[in-house]
């Protein structure tokens, strides 16, 4: 197994990423792979990359553009599109890279990401399969967890942003996670302890985002496009899940012609430590491409 430390244009900027391939002297399967809601590269996904890389698929493992050690200004900037096309942009990478089959992409994504590959692959029927975890699949139903009072001051927040935007200011930030009762986009009660957990010792992260963008995300339901997924798609669902309502991902998993489902008896933050969402999605990828 080797790890490459690469750069990939997106856009203007540059993706920083990181590049496993298997010991193999044949085109590979390579998994296109990105975090969630604001974490970066190194937080968890080196384990999920170095398990496909075992079992001889390669991995692209990327921050987006404004985060980690990736380029762009304002840092902490989260646009839902700009997202998706980086997304695209590391897809068009894989599929020139030496060693990757080009027909043989797969998509990853979990929690925010895990509803970015849905979308992303609904519009590019050559994906040749997906990897939803704990996903991200409703924007309406996650709005409805936030107590009102802390809703408000979020959408304040917002509206200050905007004008910061408008008049070339220091944008406003949220906080990501925080203890139940304080204004952050995150504050159920598993929410610092499971996502702190999750975080490599040298990790990039930081606990906020520009609030600006944030009420595309409150609109964004890729739960309503699963029927447009042709490829292979495995839904992994955490029934405790505080972050990301499991309803709207049950519901998309019967909706994608191809849907593939696997319920994990805990919260949003769990699925990352455990083996056998690993193993589970390994499989996965060997019954579709035959391995």
């Amino acid at each position: 197994m080797d790890r490459a430390d690469i750069r990939i244009p997106s856009h203007g900027e540059l993706l920083a990423a990181y590049l496993y391939r298997p010991a193999v002297d044949v085109s590979v399967p390579c998994v296109v792979m990105a975090h969630g809601f604001s974490a970066t590269r190194d937080d968890s996904l080196p384990g999920y990359a170095e398990a496909f890389c075992r079992a001889g698929f390669a991995a692209v493992v990327f921050d987006y553009r404004y985060f980690g050690a990736s380029t762009g200004e304002p840092r902490q900037f989260l646009d839902l599109t700009f997202q998706h096309d980086d997304y695209r942009a590391v897809i068009a990478w894989a599929r020139r890279a030496e060693g990757i089959d080009p027909d043989r992409i797969v998509l990853w994504g979990s929690s925010f990401s895990g509803g970015h590959v849905l979308a992303v692959a609904a519009g590019d029927p050559r994906i040749a399969a997906v990897i939803a975890q704990a996903p991200f699949t409703d924007g309406l139903a996650v709005i409805r967890q936030i107590p009102y009072r802390t809703l408000k001051r979020i959408g304040l927040a917002w509206a200050l942003d905007l004008v910061a935007a408008r008049l070339g200011a220091k944008p406003v930030h949220l906080r990501v996670i925080g203890r139940p009762g304080t204004v952050a986009i995150m504050a159920q009660p598993d929410a610092v302890p499971g996502f702190t957990a999750m975080l490599d010792p040298d990790t990039r992260w930081s606990n906020e985002v520009t609030a600006r963008a944030l009420m595309p995300v409150v609109f964004f339901r890729p739960c309503r496009i699963a029927g447009r997924l042709s490829m292979p798609v495995l839904f992994c669902v955490c029934d405790g899940d505080l972050a990301t309502p499991p309803g709207p991902s049950l519901q998309a998993a019967r909706a994608a012609p191809r849907g593939e489902l696997r319920r994990y008896p805990y919260g949003h933050f769990d699925i990352y430590n455990d083996p056998q969402a690993k193993t589970d999605q390994v499989e996965f990828l060997r019954r579709v491409f035959g391995s």
